[in-house]
């Protein structure tokens, strides 16, 4: 195996927990946001979605903080295009989800052959977040 790059590692993982971070705001506002007809399920997985945004961003603290490094306070930026219709929202989850799943696939670059655990750790939010883009590309059929 190789010798784990900590200070790539660290800092990888403090943009993944910003950008988890950032989701749990971005999920939070969609499901606000929402209105019409579906609004309770789909407020429901807006719900949904911002705990998982806040369990994951804990997870990558508790890593970094394992690894002797220091969290993040910050959160990534948040696109807002001020569009509510409940397509734009999945639309701009689909690329939130598409940009954490590269997130997730850079770290795998970085710790594979040189951590188990944390190899383990990225692939399974690889599943994780395949899967996120595929249930909400299903939700956006209905819209085509």
């Amino acid at each position: 195996m190789k010798a784990l790059d900590t200070v790539s590692t660290i800092s990888l993982l403090n943009q993944i927990m910003e950008f988890e971070l950032a989701g749990v705001v971005r999920y939070t506002h969609y499901g606000l946001m929402v209105t019409g007809p579906n609004r309770l399920p789909i407020v429901d997985f807006f719900k949904s979605q911002a705990s998982e945004s806040l369990t994951h961003a804990q997870e990558a603290g508790e890593i970094i903080t394992g690894l002797e490094g220091h969290p993040s306070q910050k959160i990534a930026p948040i696109e807002e295009t001020n569009q509510h219709a409940v397509r734009n929202l999945l639309q701009e989850s689909l690329n939130h989800e598409q940009m954490a799943l590269n997130l997730y696939k850079q770290l795998l670059d970085i710790v594979e052959n040189a951590s188990i655990y944390l190899e383990e750790y990225a692939r399974t939010k690889i599943g994780q977040e395949e899967m996120h883009n595929l249930e909400i590309k299903k939700m956006l059929r209905d819209f085509s």
